[in-house]
């Protein structure tokens, strides 16, 4: 935060207020958590949207985009055929990853002078692998109000219906293209142990599913999702070898929007050299205090501090 000086110093004082005086948009008090927000602005709504149903569209998404001043869409000729579909006519804006950054300052300008915008992407929930972060960010140092409409997601969707574990997971979103940049990326996440979730294009995913088998091991399973929640909603379900092969030898499965799941890697206990743990312990035991000596011949092996003190204990008079 940089200081300031003069009047602008007590301005800038009197802009803050003590937690107890803050509340959420429903007079709740929010004590501890700093949030100041422009009451004569309008408000975002980050709005999701159907992955390929209609009938997937929510109430409250319905209501957010009808009560809009402006809708700013990933792609406007898409989200028009979808407020058709609904019986909405709207303003949009385009949004997209090539020229987010030229559209958020005055995008930013509307919701200062009290307009509602709603954030669409395509399909499923903006921001995830889609545009709206600098908008969102911005906006929220803005102090502009940001609601969620939440909803459709192929992320979640894919994870629901995978069968593999879902406890922990991570989203990596699309690999890179080019099968160098690819590889070194997947041998990165060779050794994570949750769950992960990628989004891939269909011409893409044969060579992505040989590359995962080569970084992976042919044996880790896997989960194809296809065209989910569309009348050809596929899931292929295997280890990644048998995956590989069927996409090389099956056309559909080369075709429509697919995300892919891949169970993460086991966990490896490393085992403890116990000849190296005892003489370690013996050898620092003669030098330090005992809980000093134990901690140091854990270190040195990879073992507990637990396991070290108590070899350490059955070795003493």
């Amino acid at each position: 935060m940089r200081l300031q000086s003069g009047n602008n110093a007590q301005k800038s004082q009197e802009c803050v207020r003590k937690p107890d005086q803050i509340s959420n948009s429903t007079g709740t008090s929010m004590s501890g958590i700093s949030r100041l927000q422009n009451s004569d602005s309008g408000r975002l709504q980050v709005v999701a949207t159907p992955i390929g149903n209609l009938h997937d569209l929510s109430e409250r998404a319905r209501a957010a985009l009808a009560e809009a001043d402006l809708i700013a869409a990933e792609d406007t000729r898409h989200t028009l055929g979808m407020l058709q579909a609904i019986g909405i006519s709207k303003p949009m804006v385009s949004l997209h990853a090539y020229n987010e950054g030229q559209r958020v300052p005055d995008l930013l300008e509307r919701l200062r002078a009290g307009q509602i915008i709603a954030l669409v992407s395509d399909a499923g929930t903006p921001l995830l692998s889609d545009p709206g972060f600098e908008l969102v960010s911005g906006a929220a140092a803005a102090g502009i109000e940001v609601r969620v409409i939440p909803g459709p997601s192929a992320i979640t969707a894919a994870l629901a219906v995978a069968g593999l574990p879902t406890s922990r997971f991570c989203f990596e979103g699309f690999l890179p293209s080019r099968s160098r940049e690819r590889r070194a990326e997947l041998a990165r996440l060779a050794l994570e142990t949750r769950t992960l979730v990628f989004f891939e294009a269909p011409h893409r995913i044969t060579e992505t599913l040989a590359d995962l088998v080569t970084e992976f091991g042919g044996e880790r399973r896997a989960v194809v999702a296809r065209e989910l929640t569309k009348a050809h909603e596929t899931l292929y379900r295997g280890s990644l070898s048998d995956l590989a092969q069927q996409a090389a030898s099956d056309s559909n499965f080369q075709r429509g929007e697919i995300t892919l799941v891949v169970c993460g890697a086991p966990r490896v206990e490393h085992a403890v050299d116990l000849h190296l743990l005892k003489r370690a312990v013996e050898l620092l035991a003669k030098e330090l205090p005992p809980g000093k000596a134990a901690s140091i011949a854990a270190q040195l092996t990879g073992a507990s501090r637990s396991e070290a003190y108590e070899l350490l204990k059955k070795g003493s008079p």
